[in-house]
């Protein structure tokens, strides 16, 4: 288990680019066994799970070429399809969640798949039902074996069809989409999440001759195709990296530029974070972030205390609302944090507590943190990542504290963050990691 060494209290300063977006390579990666033909995917980022991924398909026998630090090509020409029921696959995709998007393509492409349960961050319930909903009704085949906790689905041919999601899952509309491209006839898929990744991976479908409509919405129209040609893709600067920079730069009071970072794909992000009283400025594409000393949390207009809060896209992601909530411990002001979606993702505050942040934790869902404005630094502690979001917040909080604090579990971090230790250090954070 690794371990950062954080001495806080250092001003960072300097430029950032943020890595290729995690959510949206895992889907990228998943989709490339849809074909027979090559998929070259550019901006991906190193991180441990797109890694882990990686060689899982490796293992399943996809051709994998790494062409630069950042760009692979994948050729899913061969798939052993026995290596499905081995133990060395069980173990892989066991600690990842991202391998059940997998299932959808091999279901499309040959009728079958079959996953452990999904593993991931430990931040309560996550349910899969909308991905395993979707596939019935395309016509598959559901069998969960309860004593080895593995799912199977099997289909003679899918069969496109009208359906109603009951979450605006992500991964689980992106898993249907994958299945569905190679379909007979057309499926309407309604309530469908529509978040820039899932708006890419249709992009790429349809650069390999799938037929999409409806990119964009939430509702999305599918006419499936016998086969998919190869692509070139490049995945978007990943939005959770930028807002966690934002929130950094405020947090120490350290002047950032954030380079690269697709503005356009950025939704509410900056807005909310202006309401925490950030100043973002936009140069081209770039987010510069002043150095600010004092920053005050907004009030709604007759006054009332600010709530964020996670929503589907446009709304704000649930990624950085923990992001969000350890800024706002240096603020001036009050906020409402409402974690909608997992149960467990603001345990993470008593850790921000023993630090010296004011912070109630309401219950499961909902925290109140009271802004000390800088009047009350933040102190070193040891602690432990519970997962990626969590921990980077713990991270952040860490670099603003006095003192050295330890972080361990760090793995957790590196799941969703490229070399973020060198990448501070050369802004100028004290930061080491010890293995």
């Amino acid at each position: 288990m690794g371990t950062f060494v954080v001495e806080g209290g250092h001003t960072l300063k300097g430029e950032i680019t943020p890595q290729g977006a995690k959510n949206e390579a895992l889907q990228i990666i998943c989709a490339t066994l849809l074909t027979t033909e090559p998929v070259t995917v550019n901006n991906i980022p190193s991180i441990r799970d797109v890694n882990n991924l990686i060689e899982l398909l490796r293992s399943m026998g996809v051709k994998v070429k790494q062409n630069s630090p950042s760009s692979y090509t994948f050729q899913a020409d061969k798939i052993d399809l026995n290596y499905l029921s081995s133990e060395d696959y069980f173990k892989r995709s066991n600690a990842l969640r991202g391998s059940l998007m997998i299932v959808g393509p091999l279901l499309g492409r040959y009728g079958r798949a079959q996953v452990p349960k999904p593993g991931g961050d430990k931040i309560g319930r996550r349910r899969v039902d909308t991905h395993f909903q979707g596939f019935q009704n395309l016509g598959a085949s559901f069998d969960y074996d309860y004593q080895t906790e593995t799912i199977s689905i099997t289909a003679k041919q899918l069969q496109g069809t009208y359906m109603l999601l009951e979450e605006a899952s992500v991964t689980g509309t992106a898993n249907i989409i994958m299945a569905a491209v190679l379909a007979k006839g057309r499926t309407t898929i309604y309530n469908a999440a529509c978040e820039p990744y899932i708006q890419q991976l249709c992009r790429m479908l349809v650069s390999m001759g799938a037929k999409i409509e409806g990119i964009g919405s939430n509702l999305l129209t599918i006419e499936g195709v016998d086969s998919l040609k190869g692509t070139t893709h490049t995945c978007l600067a990943d939005m959770i990296e930028v807002g966690s920079f934002i929130g950094l730069a405020a947090l120490t009071a350290s002047e950032l530029t954030i380079k690269n970072v697709s503005y356009s794909n950025l939704g509410i992000i900056p807005y909310v974070f202006k309401k925490l009283g950030i100043t973002i400025d936009l140069q081209g594409d770039d987010l510069y972030i002043p150095a600010q000393e004092h920053y005050e949390i907004q009030t709604y207009l007759d006054g009332s205390i600010l709530k964020i809060d996670d929503a589907p896209w446009p709304g704000f992601t649930p990624d950085l609302l923990s992001i969000a909530l350890v800024t706002a411990t240096q603020g001036k002001g009050t906020v409402l944090i409402h974690q909608k979606m997992f149960e467990s993702r603001l345990f993470f505050v008593d850790k921000l507590i023993d630090m010296g942040a004011q912070i109630i934790l309401c219950d499961p869902h909902r925290a109140v943190v009271v802004g000390h404005d800088r009047a009350i630094k933040l102190r070193a502690t040891e602690m432990s990542s519970p997962d990626i979001r969590a921990g980077v917040a713990l991270l952040m909080a860490a670099l603003s504290a006095n003192g050295v604090s330890r972080i361990h579990n760090i793995e957790q971090i590196d799941r969703g963050y490229q070399f973020i230790d060198q990448r501070l250090r050369k802004l100028g954070a004290a930061i080491t990691r010890i293995d």
